[in-house]
């Protein structure tokens, strides 16, 4: 392909072309002639460990295979003359021995070059250096003796190592020295106390330097350290303790306003470099302790990369950046006063690239160009080199040039390959870059490998490579299903040629071909895009809120593209889960059994594919009683009220709700604890009301929804001092036991309640209403006492007060009461007693006066009796009943008294003794009344219009009997009643003959007892005139009989069964008598039964007609009664062919019968049995 150049290039069109021919990190086919390019270097700074093979490393790539030298110090360094050197073969890494040597020998500079006839690629400058961890130099380490509340320095200053070692302080048992704001370990490793105390006082303060690259740790010699409390010393034995020590502080070790430490002073200045982490150090001094604040003068502190150490000590940025620099504040504060420090940061930076050179490949007469760029602070100086040798010592080369630092090459000819280094560098470091330029001539091949399947998730970005090598640069060109694919929204193309889909979906799946073309030929390649459906949990995790030893179960259902088989793998806290069997995972769940505390914490599910994964967390909490309340303190303890404090325990992740107090008094019921009161669950304190002479131990127990924790432990015994009584017994109860006595109870006071020792009772009582004294006794553990010697039903006056050693209680309550009764002495009188009726009478009677009850009136008793009755003996004498009437009441009826009989009755008064003497007897006397109803009444049949009617006479006749009183009616069979007939009859009278009734009918008799009072209840029977000889009772509904319907149901089945059978026989073709006549008189259109299938033939008028089985129904679908109907009707004679109620047929056997019909009323005839029949199939 012909092309114009001009060997003059200029102006910015110039540098777009030849920007156009840079291929980012461009990888060559090693099958093609190329320079050599570096590919593995040991770093800069190697500290190698002196007990091991120095092994530095150089690897490099190229065509032919480069061979490899080695610079030391600057100068040819000849590895095969030191037979302590081996390079390995097809590499240039160097392995040296070093056992038996002195390491220092092989300390340096080395430099790696690869050449081939192309060119030659340099490594970094490597310098080699022994790591070293020197020993602690002996020194003597005087005690230091030091005022209490001044500050300290103890110093470490250990040996410099390479690399520096780490620094910690521990004490004789290898165990870490505490540290906190007030005492801490500083960069530098030294310890610092901001202030002392006597606490600080120990001879094991021992600093450690670990090396980290030999892995040894050294020790310093231990410091004492003695701290003075000086004003509690006089000068004999200061002087005596300081006698051979170092004293720190000359000054009085009061309060004092911070000072600084480290680093002094009021300003400092930090260098740190350009992405590495910066610390800034405060140490303050003072007392009480300072606490230290960090600012950034003029700005904030940059967010996401700061952190404070060292109890606020220490301030540390990561990834410095240039906008960090600057001052920043550091600001120790305590209740005497603040200081600040400024410490100003200045940011430097080593060289870094902002374009580093990369490797161009040309064809012959093209032109390109190679850029080196970079920055730092200071800013570097760039040079160039060619082939190791400065591009300024090189051979001249007209098609090269360098412009502002760039090296620009036009019209190249092959042969004119090389490698091309780049060093910035400034002070704090260095950069040096390899670029090689490789003229060649070679026609496109495509290095993605063909056919390659990507497979990616819907809505994700979809990235098909089409790398590609040739000279000159191919142009790629991208297809899909043979239609061009062009860079715009849908589709980009990047510089390195693959396609990218931004969001892919399914219709993007398919076959896509990217073709490679210069000038020296074309090269295709095919790739193919799966779009698949993305991985979705359906049913995520929830939260879960489970108790202790519980269950929690989490799910985890997810929803997948079917080519794609997710796994599933669980997470606790981002951890994988413990090796626990109460960890079940299932298919789609996990399931934690009896859950722990530690079981708390972040579930995490996901479910992973080749491609894609998704993810859903949940928490689950575990809750549990609050653990015990602790640190119980009582304060404010006064004489009777004390303040509980405590620390609330853990609530186990269930709010705490309240808070009970226990008590327990070890004085009187040691061992039993007693709930005091509540408070609150947001309380930690508690104002207690408190009894006397109690020795009181507290304790707290906490409540949740869970429910209440374990007592807290018992807070120290808490004594009240002793008092007098405040309350009194309760319960006081005066009660008369006997006629001369009384007896007085009281419930005794508890221990908490008597206040004091020597707790006793001092019962008092009086007569009432009586100029009289009182009269007390002392008593003690007791709860009653009886007096003796009172008048019967006398009133006093009790009371019952509580005394201690410490003097009696408050003034106590007067409680009234009565001494015991005895039995009434007088019986009542004038007792007088009037008849209502036959079965009332009224009573009354004088009350009895109230100096004979000798006690409190209750009432009085009734007691009465039915002596006999006036018209017949009694079989026995009946039981006395008794009224009682309360009070004074001194009337009242006795109910439910026998008519016509004889009674007596007495009277007495009770109390609560019991009861008095009684009334004399008087008797009474009560009327006639109705009397009972007559006895077994019975109505027995005569004859057809006659019947009996008989009864005794009544149980109780109440007086005499003057007739009886007989009615009775006729009553239907729906009860309806007839009209009601009388008769009186005589009272010796039994039974009576009714005569003249009506025959078959049901009579309804009424039947009284009669006296002068009146007539008694009634009786009632019923009977029924004969109907015939057997019938005696009310004639029965035969359709209601269980028989009848029997029988019904019986000849019901009957013809049902035959039916069946007749049906049967006929579609079987078997004989019966119809069947026979029909057989002798053959029909001519009757056709023959089939042989194939054993029905009978069909009647029909044409083929195209196949009526049913059995059936006579001709084409137009009208019944047509025709010569074939004999079968049926000719036995009976006539066309009314029926069944006999026993399924027979009448007509064929109880001979000719007479036409009842004319023959226009066939319609009319009963159908026939096979007509019948044929209505069932």
């Amino acid at each position: 392909m012909d092309r114009k150049r001009s060997c003059t290039l200029c102006g910015g069109a110039v540098m777009l072309l030849l920007l156009g021919h840079m291929i980012n990190a461009l990888e060559v086919p090693l099958d093609l002639p190329q320079p050599p390019t570096i590919t593995h270097q040991s770093p800069k700074d190697y500290i190698i460990d002196p007990r091991e093979n120095i092994i530095i490393h150089c690897e490099a790539k190229g065509k032919p295979h480069p061979s490899f030298s080695w610079t030391r110090n600057g100068t040819h360094f000849d590895a095969e003359k030191d037979s302590k050197v081996i390079m390995k073969p097809n590499s240039g890494t160097l392995v040296i021995d070093i056992s038996g040597e002195k390491v220092e020998a092989y300390e340096g500079v080395y430099q790696c070059i690869a050449r081939n006839e192309h060119g030659s690629a340099l490594s970094n400058n490597i310098v080699i250096r022994q790591s070293r961890s020197p020993l602690w130099s002996k020194e003597r380490i005087e005690p230091i003796t030091v005022q209490r509340g001044m500050s300290l320095v103890l110093q470490c200053r250990p040996p410099a190592g390479l690399p520096p070692p780490i620094i910690f302080w521990m004490d004789n048992n290898f165990q870490r020295l505490p540290q906190n704001s007030r005492v801490s370990q500083a960069l530098n490793g030294d310890l610092y106390f901001s202030n002392v105390l006597m606490d600080d006082n120990r001879n094991d303060y021992i600093c450690y330097a670990r090396f980290p690259h030999t892995q040894t740790i050294q020790q310093k010699q231990p410091i004492t350290v003695n701290v003075l409390d000086i004003e509690a010393m006089n000068d004999t034995v200061l002087a005596a303790f300081l006698n051979g020590s170092d004293f720190w502080g000359d000054s009085p070790s009061g309060e004092r306003a911070p000072t600084f430490m480290q680093p002094p002073g009021m300003h400092s200045t930090s260098m740190v470099l350009k992405g590495d982490t910066l610390q800034l150090e405060c140490i303050a001094d003072g007392l009480p302790t300072p606490d230290i604040s960090w600012s950034k003068v003029n700005g904030d502190l940059p967010s996401g990369r700061f952190s404070f150490h060292s109890f606020q000590k220490t301030l540390k940025i990561t990834e410095v950046t240039d906008a960090d620099g600057g001052d920043y504040r550091c600001l120790a504060r305590n209740r005497l006063g603040s200081n600040h420090h400024i410490i100003t940061v200045v940011v430097r930076a080593a060289p870094f690239w902002i374009s580093a050179p990369q490797n161009l490949i040309l064809a012959p007469k093209e032109s390109g160009m190679l850029t080196c760029r970079a920055d730092g602070n200071p800013k570097p100086t760039v040079t160039w080199s060619v082939n190791g040798i400065p591009i300024e010592n090189s051979h001249k080369d007209p098609s090269r040039k360098i412009e502002n630092g760039n090296i620009i090459l036009s019209d190249v000819q092959t042969g004119s390959s090389a490698v091309y280094q780049c060093n910035a560098s400034n002070e704090y470091g260095y950069l040096l870059g390899n670029a090689f330029v490789s003229v060649l001539a070679e026609p496109p091949r495509v290095l993605t490998p063909p056919n390659h399947v990507y497979s990616v998730i819907t809505n994700s970005r979809a990235l098909l490579d089409c790398a590609s090598f040739g000279s000159p640069l191919p142009k790629i060109t991208w297809f899909k299903n043979g239609q061009s694919v062009l860079d715009g929204d849908l589709y980009i193309i990047h510089k390195n040629n693959t396609l990218e889909i931004n969001v892919a979906r399914p219709v993007h799946s398919g076959k896509y071909t990217c073709i490679a073309s210069n000038s020296l030929g074309n090269k295709e390649n095919h790739v193919y895009l799966e779009v698949k459906e993305p991985t979705r949990i359906l049913r995520q995790p929830e939260y879960k809120v489970v108790q202790r030893n519980g269950m929690a179960e989490f799910e985890c259902k997810v929803k997948h593209d079917p080519t794609l088989f997710p796994s599933m793998i669980w997470l606790k806290d981002n951890m994988e889960l413990p090796d626990d069997s109460r960890f079940e995972v299932g298919s789609d769940s996990l399931t934690i059994h009896d859950v722990r505390e530690d079981d708390e914490g972040n579930y995490t599910c996901i479910r992973n594919t080749t491609l894609d994964q998704d993810s859903a967390s949940a928490m689950l909490t575990v809750v549990e009683q609050p653990d015990p309340p602790r640190d119980l303190e009582l304060t404010d303890q006064r004489e009777h009220s004390v303040r509980l404090t405590w620390t609330p325990g853990d609530e186990n992740n269930s709010p705490i709700q309240l808070f009970l107090i226990q008590y327990e008094d070890s004085l009187h019921e040691p061992g039993v604890w007693v709930n005091m009161t509540e408070v609150s669950g947001t309380s930690t304190t508690a104002h207690l009301e408190l009894s006397p002479y109690v020795y009181y131990s507290f304790r707290v127990l906490a409540l949740n929804e869970v429910g209440l924790s374990e007592p807290s432990a018992p807070s120290r015994q808490y004594r009240t001092n002793p008092a007098q009584p405040e309350v009194n017994p309760s319960d006081v109860e005066v009660i008369g036991t006997s006629p001369d006595s009384i007896t007085i109870t009281w419930r005794e006071l508890t221990g908490l309640e008597s206040n004091g020792p020597g707790l006793q009772y001092k019962v008092s009582w009086r007569q009432k209403d009586v100029d009289q004294q009182w009269t007390s006794l002392p008593l003690a553990n007791v709860s009653q006492y009886v007096v003796t010697g009172t008048p019967t039903f006398t009133p006093y006056e009790v009371t019952v007060q509580a005394v201690n050693e410490y003097g009696p209680g408050p003034s106590p309550e007067v409680v009234l009461g009565y001494s015991g009764e005895d039995l009434p002495t007088v019986a009542p009188e004038n007792v007088k007693v009037y008849v209502q009726n036959w079965t009332l009478a009224e009573v009354s009677w004088d009350a009895v006066p109230l100096s004979t009850v000798q006690g409190r009136l209750n009432g009085y008793k009734v007691s009465y009796w039915k002596l006999r009755s006036l018209q017949k003996q009694d079989p026995e004498p009946k039981k006395p009943q008794e009224l009682i009437f309360q009070g004074n009441e001194t009337e009242g009826l006795l109910f439910g008294l026998h008519p016509y009989s004889q009674y007596n009755l007495n009277i007495r008064a009770f109390n609560g003794k019991g009861d008095g003497p009684t009334s004399s007897n008087q008797i009474f006397e009560t009327p006639e009344g109705v009397p009972g109803p007559p006895a077994d009444l019975k109505v027995e049949n005569l004859n057809l219009d006659s019947l009996i009617v008989k009864w005794a006479p009544p149980v109780e006749h109440n007086g005499h009997l003057t007739g009886y009183l007989l009615k009775y009616q006729p009553i239907n069979t729906t009860d309806k009643l007839g009209p009601l007939k009388e008769l009186l009859l005589a009272a010796n009278e039994t039974s009576i003959t009714l005569d003249n009734l009506k025959h078959s009918t049901r009579y309804k008799f009424y039947l009284n007892a009669k006296t002068v009072k009146g007539a008694g209840p009634t009786v009632t029977e019923e009977g029924v005139t004969i109907m015939d000889e057997a019938m005696t009772s009310k004639q029965v509904d035969i359709a209601t009989q269980g028989w009848f319907i029997g029988l019904m149901c019986a000849i019901a089945l009957l013809i049902l069964v035959l039916l069946i059978v007749c049906f049967i026989k006929r579609n079987k073709g078997g004989k019966y008598p119809v069947k026979e006549k029909e057989d002798a008189h053959q029909d001519p259109e009757i056709q023959p039964m089939k042989e194939d299938d054993g029905t009978f033939g069909e009647y029909s008028d044409t083929e195209d007609h196949k009526p049913l089985k059995g059936s006579r129904t001709p084409s137009n679908g009208t019944v047509k009664k025709d010569d074939s109907d004999d079968s049926l009707v000719d036995y009976g004679e006539g066309g009314d062919g029926q069944f006999n109620e026993d399924g027979s047929f009448i007509g064929q056997y109880s001979g000719k019968k007479e036409k009842d019909t004319a023959e226009g009323n066939e319609s009319s005839e009963a159908p026939s049995p096979v007509n019948a029949m044929n209505s069932f199939v």
